[in-house]
Order: C-alpha cells, then structure tokens, then sequence
C-alpha cells in the first residue's frame, strides 16, 4: 500500500532506476537500440561501452550494470540543499547550497570510476550554474540567463514536487523560483510542471490521468500544447502498445511541432557555425522528456515496470525519460513497483545508499510540511480576527 514514505523513496529510487536503466541507450534512436542489442533493454545489469570501442574513447565514461549518470547525482544534491537549508528554497539556494553540492562536496562519480565533484561530469548547459553564480556573481535570479534549453533542472527538480506534496501549485511555483537561477524558456517550466506532477502524485485519490490534467492545467505555451498533442495521443495507443514501434513512432510525430531536436541529438562538428532552433529560448517549444513521460504514465498505467521499460526504449535522451517516468510512476504508486534487485544493484555499483538518502529526505520533508501546517494555522487565526 502507498504512502509517503514509500511515495518518497519510489521518487529517490525510481530516479537512479531509471537513470542507470536508460544510460546504455542515451542518444540512441530506437531502432538503433534494437540493431545494437537485438531487443529492448531491460534490466540495469546490460553492458555498454567496453574500453576498446570509439564511443567509450569519445566519452571516457563507463556505463551500465547500474551506473548512473548526473540525473542522479543532481537530484540527491538537491535533498542534500533541503537538508542543510530545513525549509522551502528559490534561486540564491541554487547559488549557495546547490554550488556547495556539486563543486566542494567530493563523491563517487560512478561514469569515472572515481571521487570527484559533480560540476565535473556536469553537461555544459548544468556547468552554466557554476558559471553564472560562483565566476559571474550575477543575480541568482538572473542565473538561468543566456543558457542553453534542455531538461537538465527538469531531471533533478522532483524533491521540491515532495516537499509541497499534495499541493501542485506550490511545488511549481517554488520549483520555478529555483530553477530560474539554472535554466530558462520552456527547460524551465518543464521542471516547474513535473514538480507539479510529483506534487499531484501524492493526493490520496491520484492516478495516472489527475496527473496529466495538474500537466495540462499549469503548463504553458509550447509545453503545454505538446504535453496536450502527446497525451492524447496516449490514449489512443493504450489498445495497441504491444506494438512498440508504432508507440514510438506516433508519440514522435506529435512531438514533432514542439522540439526542434528528434534523433539529432548528438552535436557533430558539422553544426558548428550552423545556426539552429535547438536548445534556443522559445515560447513555441518542449522539452521532449516530460511529454514523453507523461504519455507513458497513461499508456501502462497499470503495469508501472514495463511502462518505464518502453519509456526508456523510446530512445533518444533515454536516462532522463527514464528518470522522469519512474519518478511519476514512483510518486505515483511507492517504492514496490520497483524490482528490489535491479535497485540494490544499482544502490551497490553507484555507490548511492538509497534508502539512507530517502530516510534522511523524509525527515526533512515532514519537517518542512509540518512548520507549513503551522504557518497557515497562524495565517487563519489571523484572518479570523479581521472577519
């Protein structure tokens, strides 16, 4: 039976399954999954790159076996800043706590292989917050400036959907004031309306469309029109998602008028000096993960595992929509929808201790719900006596 504890750790746990489940494939279009391995991936102990292969040489990281990426890392820095900081954050915490956690805070970086800071296997669009708030000294509301738009705050934003569980509206607004000081354009509300959703997912009476519709109700401009074009298309492949393909293929062509990116989402040197819509600030774009995810929570809303299996499958950044379907599904249902040995693998080979890191968010999370009980007692007191 859900509650939240188990909602919370099928959060925490759901990230770094997903993100380990997805990091083999990342980049890869689907069909290309499917000539590399044979079949779909479906366990985080599949192999990737081997030393001897170009892709390792390229990237110089190791992924597979439950190794996990900066989706992670990212996230449980951020239950690291609510920790320290006991109450709700906005942009100077990304400054301050968040700068701690990913440039002075060593930890194993499990793609190295090694202890390292988190700003080292950053992306450059998520090197953009040291950048702009340790070596630029700008506004922290002003750090999302001049970035590039993608789903890097997005990725990691779940924990502020937990603190202000069961309050959607909350959770978008504070996620907004937080991640404005990283990201930017549509990256920024895709991080403020999963927030949302994971909010949502907490309601006692919560399922897989309560969800989509908290999506559909906050989301604007082109993340809402794409989150609206791709859900609905869900729900007509509900009957027909045993043919993979065809999911794939038909989410894709809704995605279509909203992102500029599809399957070139490698940047060749033949982009450079190219001018391109892709990751350009625009009231007319998405992020492609969130839909995505959203649309993968309606089509297996009764078989979680393999929903987040096909999410991953679906290709492209595959351990971000890995990280935000599991995330839905595990704010949706808790922690037992998730295979125990596929998590302690991924626990053992990232290093993580998960279930520390759950327990001590928790505590931090009914912390701050519980002065925020307090607080709105006093704020109805005092509007009685003006009555």
């Amino acid at each position: 039976m859900k509650d939240f504890e188990s909602s919370v750790r099928g959060v925490l746990y759901g990230t770094a399954y997903g993100d380990a489940l997805g990091a083999p494939v990342e980049h890869l279009s689907r069909q290309e999954i499917l000539e590399r391995y044979g079949h779909e991936v479906e366990t985080v102990l599949t192999p990737w790159y081997k030393k001897d292969e170009p892709a390792f040489r390229r990237l110089g990281r190791i992924r597979g076996y439950g190794i996990i990426t900066d989706d992670t890392l990212m996230t449980i820095a951020l239950t690291h800043v609510y920790n320290q900081a006991q109450r709700h954050l906005d942009a100077f915490d990304m400054a301050d706590g968040m700068i701690r956690e990913i440039a002075y805070r060593e930890r194993y970086i499990p793609e190295f292989d090694r202890v390292g800071m988190i700003a080292e296997r950053l992306f450059y669009a998520e090197k953009h917050i040291f950048n702009r708030h340790l070596l630029a000294h700008c506004d922290p509301r002003e750090g999302g400036y001049g970035n590039a738009v993608n789903c890097g705050a997005a990725m990691y934003i779940s924990p502020v959907g937990v603190v202000n569980a069961g309050r959607p509206k909350a959770a978008y607004d504070e996620a907004i004031s937080f991640a404005m000081a990283h990201q930017l354009s549509y990256g920024l509300e895709a991080a403020g309306v999963l927030a949302a959703c994971v909010a949502a997912a907490f309601l006692p009476d919560a399922d897989a469309e309560s969800v989509v519709n908290t999506a559909l109700s906050l989301a604007r401009d082109g993340t809402g029109k794409a989150i609206a074009a791709l859900t609905e298309e869900a729900k007509k492949l509900r009957g027909i998602r045993d043919d993979h393909g065809e999911v794939v293929r038909r989410l894709h062509e809704a995605l279509l008028p909203y992102s500029p990116i599809g399957d070139t989402t490698r940047r060749p040197e033949s982009q450079v000096g190219v001018p391109l819509l892709s990751f350009t600030p625009s009231r007319f774009f998405s992020i492609e993960e969130l839909p995505i995810a959203l649309s993968y929570l309606l089509i297996f809303e009764d078989d979680p595992a393999q929903g987040i299996i096909r999410a991953v499958n679906s290709g492209r950044d595959a351990d971000s929509i890995g990280v935000m379907t599991a995330v839905l599904f595990g704010a949706l249902h808790g922690d037992g929808i998730l295979d125990k040995k596929e998590i302690e693998a991924v626990d053992q080979r990232s290093q993580l201790s998960l279930k520390q890191e759950a327990d001590a968010f928790i505590r931090t999370a009914r912390l701050i719900q519980k002065n925020d009980a307090l607080r709105m007692r006093g704020e109805l007191e005092i509007m009685k006596r003006y009555q």
